[in-house]
């Protein structure tokens, strides 16, 4: 048995994954990661569960150009280089609910999140939004697009008050052009967001609900898990959660109904506290 202890990070993607790991990270400045050690003899339970404890770090405010240095998109880059393309953006600040770009419009600016999430949306035919992915600290937004047929095919909005390096487009074109290992680093960058697409489709296609939202959970927490009471909280509401596992506003409130009863989760109002991640992971777990 032992004591799984959350300590919070901020997530940057990297371009090496090993198999049944998410994604690597590196610390910004407040940081939760899951670990786990030998829990003392007194404390073990007689059901052999594991325990959920928080222990925080606080290590000071960290923006701008550390995020650039660390972030997967300047991997390789020698930091006099990190110097000059940081020098090209300029720091902004977008409020909840601010868009960052939008569906169909033009690639104007190429950002880079330093703090806060961002969420990436498409609409369907009659409007519904679906969010496909969030973004954390690291991350890249719209640089993909500036090479295809330069119009955006999602949109990005600020899921919390959240800051960015900006460019401008064309200086953004520039950097790639004098920096080629740039566009080596987004190319890898995207491979990383097409795999966790094709897992969620998997999974849509071949798991039961149940599964697939207990999944969806432990991603978010892992990118985005905050402390709150001794629990981890994911700041999303119900609907947002059904967006992402492709089922009802309806099957979700059940589900997390029911995983309250067994002390597993406690839903809040637009967010969802994780009381038992070992319970949570077993409900996808093969028996």
């Amino acid at each position: 048995m032992c004591t799984c202890y959350l300590v919070r990070r901020c997530y940057f993607r990297s371009s090496m994954r090993t198999a049944g790991q998410g994604r690597l990270a590196i610390a910004m400045s407040e940081e939760w990661i899951v670990a786990c050690q030998p829990a003392e003899a007194s404390s073990i339970r007689s059901h052999d569960a594991e325990r959920l404890s928080i222990v925080h770090r606080n290590n000071g405010d960290n923006h701008g150009l550390s995020v650039v240095e660390h972030s997967p998109l300047f991997s390789g880059i020698p930091a006099a280089d990190d110097m000059i393309v940081s020098a090209a953006a300029h720091l902004k600040e977008f409020q909840r609910g601010e868009p960052l770009y939008t569906e169909g419009g033009p690639v104007q600016h190429i950002s880079l999140l330093t703090s806060g999430f961002a969420k990436i949306t498409q609409h369907g035919p009659g409007g519904t939004e679906v969010i496909l992915r969030f973004c954390v600290p690291g991350d890249v937004l719209g640089a993909v697009c500036l090479f295809s047929d330069g119009r955006h095919y999602t949109s990005a909005q600020a899921f919390r008050l959240c800051r960015a390096l900006v460019w401008d487009a064309p200086a953004f074109g520039a950097l790639v052009k004098r920096f080629p290992v740039l566009q080596q680093n987004m190319v890898r960058s995207l491979g990383d967001d097409l795999r966790e697409l094709q897992e969620r489709f998997r999974e849509v296609a071949t798991e039961r609900v149940a599964s697939r939202v207990a999944r969806q959970l432990l991603r978010l927490l892992e990118k985005m898990g905050r402390p709150v009471n001794g629990t981890v909280e994911v700041s999303l509401s119900r609907e947002e959660l059904a967006q992402m596992t492709g089922t009802t506003l309806f099957t979700v409130s059940r589900l997390l109904s029911a995983w309250e009863a067994d002390g597993i989760v406690k839903p809040r109002r637009e967010a969802v506290a994780i009381c038992d991640v070992q319970a949570l992971r077993a409900i996808f777990a093969p028996r």
